[in-house]
Formats: C-alpha cells, structure tokens, sequence
C-alpha cells in the first residue's frame, strides 16, 4: 500500500506483518493527521469506516471522534455514537468513557458501513428448531414464562435467528428473567450490557420486547461476524467479540467455556444459516480456523 511519500512508506514498511484491517486503519491516521501525504479528511474517514467494518475497535473509536468533533465531517453525535458502541463492545476503554457523552447511537447503519454490493446468498440448508425440545419446556413453565417463550419464538424468525437457539441463550443467561441484573450489570431476560443496548438502540432493557429484539439483533450480528459458527457466537454473546477475536477463538475463560458447551447441548448444531449483508466476517476467522479453534 503506497501513500506517496517517504514518510508514510516507511510506516507502511513497518506495517507490512500486520493484518490488512490494521493497515487501513494506519492509512487512514496517515490522512487525517497529514503525516507523510496532504491531509484528506474525507479519505480518513472512508479508511477508518472500511476498518471498521471489518470490526477494528480503534478505527470505530477514531471515526467515532471525528463525528464527535466535527473533524472534516459534519459534527453529529448519533453517528459518534454509533461508532463509540462499536468499540466499547469490543472493551475499547475510551470509546466507553465517550459513549457516556454523545448521547444514543443513530439507529440506522451509516451508509459509509452498508456494503455496496451484496454478495450472493449462500447456500445454507435450513436449521429447523427441535420442536419437541422447545414443546417440552414449555410444557414445564409458568403462565408467565410461556408468554415470554412464545414472544422470543415469534420474533427469532423476523431477525433469522433459530428459535431454538435464541431460547437457549435466554434459559441461560436470565432463566427466562425479564428483570435479571447481573454483577457485570448485564439487564433484562437477554442480558444486555449498557453497551450493548446502546449499539442496539435498546432504550428500555427491562421491557420483555425491546430486551428480545435488542438480543436477537445482536445474535444476527454475530452470526454474521462469525459465519454461523455456532460455537463462536456463542463465546461472542458471553464474553464478547473482542475477546474471541484476541484469543482466536473460544476464549479461556471458565465461566465462558463452560457456556458455550451448554448452549451446544441445547442446540446441537455447529452451524447457522447467516445473513452476509448485516456485516462483513471477522478479520481473524482465518486464523481462528488454521488454530483449529472453530
């Protein structure tokens, strides 16, 4: 990657092992500060949103802070915010001070992160919810909870998610508890960390509904991010992306290795139909593949 200058050639030089997200995200810092070429906001800004879908924590965090600013772009603090929750989901320690600053995220994808071309549907053979399975506990539940099932089985299906295993994630993060809060604050029967709502334009945790679709949002997300490996997103959903990405698969986490083997013997299935348009892959499943740690 050249930029012009010998200067930049030589930070491109210094970047030649690093993974291509990190060195967009290199680029981009190039343009904004004119370090090596002639500043081009608007370049920047294109690098950093090419990075940040490609799910890099500090060019979601940088381009965060140019909406935040007005630097080269029009000042607008949905959009900063948009991007903030991006990397505080990914434990981006700054971009979790400034979440608490530029109020709740757009709650449109900005265009710049809307691939252009969509690629074309792959070819999944269907996962069918264990019908007997998700019977069976009904059977077995209050009034109560049974409303709550039968509102995640209703909705998993509009974010093409497999109701089976959106209620496995629900029996094990909140047993079904609308007003669950856990020691990491994490809210409602879906469990949703602060950040997380925000990225999902959560506004009240606690309601059944919003709670759902906000879960069931972030599950399509990750399916996505992750190619339906069932296993990974699983690992996501409890520790984060950023942590299975860092580890290159199932982080070494008791208390996430021993989730991940529960929502499996719920679901039995390693793979999940996906929706490619929602976001591109993980820039790491390759080498979470070659390490053998799908």
């Amino acid at each position: 990657m050249l930029f012009g200058t010998a200067t930049v050639h030589a930070a491109t030089a210094e970047s030649d092992t690093l993974a291509p997200v990190a060195q967009l995200r290199l680029e981009a810092r190039a343009y904004e500060h004119g370090e090596g070429v002639p500043r081009n906001q608007a370049r920047a800004a294109q690098l950093y949103c090419d990075a940040s879908r490609a799910g890099d924590a500090e060019a979601q965090f940088s381009l965060g802070w140019m909406h935040a600013n007005g630097r080269g772009l029009p000042r607008d603090d949905a959009q900063a915010a948009y991007f903030f929750a991006l990397a505080a989901a990914q434990d981006h320690p700054h971009a979790q001070r400034m979440l608490r600053h530029v109020g709740n995220p757009a709650p449109e994808m900005p265009a710049c992160m809307v691939i252009k071309q969509d690629p074309p549907a792959p070819e999944v053979v269907r996962v069918e919810p264990e019908i007997d399975q998700i019977a069976a506990f009904l059977a077995a539940s209050s009034p109560e909870k049974k409303k709550l099932v039968e509102l995640l089985l209703r909705l998993a299906p509009e974010y093409g998610v497999n109701p089976q295993l959106a209620l496995a994630i629900a029996r094990t993060e909140s047993n079904l508890n609308p007003s669950a809060v856990s020691p990491k604050n994490a809210q409602g029967l879906m469990q949703l960390i602060p950040e997380t709502s925000a990225r999902f334009n959560v506004t009240k945790p606690f309601d059944p509904e919003q709670n759902i679709r906000g879960g069931l949002s972030y599950l399509r997300w990750l399916l996505a991010y992750f190619k339906g490996r069932v296993t990974l997103v699983a690992a996501a959903y409890n520790a984060g992306e950023g942590a299975v990405n860092r580890h290159r698969g199932i982080p070494p986490y008791t208390e996430t290795q021993g989730y991940v083997k529960r929502i499996l013997e719920i679901v039995k299935k390693h793979e999940h139909p996906f929706d490619a348009r929602v976001t591109g892959p993980s820039p790491e499943l390759p080498r979470i593949h070659s390490a053998g740690r799908m």
